[in-house]
């Protein structure tokens, strides 16, 4: 018999490589110190006309800048004024307009009642009627007194700004 030899490859045990990576440092620099240079400034006197002329800027920029400050002060105060008399009026406004939405309302109640009350169609025509021209007249008193109080309360809260623009002019004139 024959015999076939096979070629056997040989097996080959490869040990595992451990790969390592060199560490890798970056390379230190350093930044260069530089010296800050120094440089001789020429001593010059400074004339004493502008040495004046700086003086009274500074001085007139410190007296603007009083003025200014007094300026935006009164402003300041003047707009607390106006807001505080404004809210003290709308809302005396709006309580007199309540007042006046119950009054109405109570009439309007008390009319209901009376009708209720009424015996015949022309009763009833009868205390309409009379509610209507009392209401009329009512109504019209109301919106007199709600413009007078509105006109009061455009007056106070504008007062302020008058007196301030009165005195302003007169400051300036």
């Amino acid at each position: 018999m024959a015999e076939s030899t096979t070629a056997a490859t040989p097996k080959v045990k490869v040990k595992p490589v451990a790969v390592t990576t060199p560490a890798f440092e970056m390379p230190k620099f350093e930044i260069p110190k530089f010296e800050m240079p120094k440089f001789d400034v020429p001593k010059m006197e400074v004339p004493a006309a502008y040495r004046e002329l700086a003086e009274k800027s500074v001085a007139q920029t410190k007296e603007n800048y009083e003025k200014l400050k007094t300026a935006a002060e009164d402003a300041t105060e003047l707009l607390e004024e106006t807001y505080a008399a404004a809210s003290k009026g709308l809302s005396g406004y709006g309580l007199k307009v309540i007042e006046t939405a119950r009054t109405n309302s109570n009439a309007a109640f008390d009319l209901y009642g009376e009708l209720l009350s009424a015996k015949s169609y022309s009763d009833v025509v009868e205390k309409t009627t009379a509610f209507m021209r009392t209401q009329f007249e009512t109504i019209t008193a109301q919106t007199k007194d709600l413009a007078e109080h509105a006109q009061k309360v455009a007056t106070e809260t504008a007062e302020p700004i008058k007196e301030s623009f009165t005195g302003a002019f007169n400051k300036a004139a």
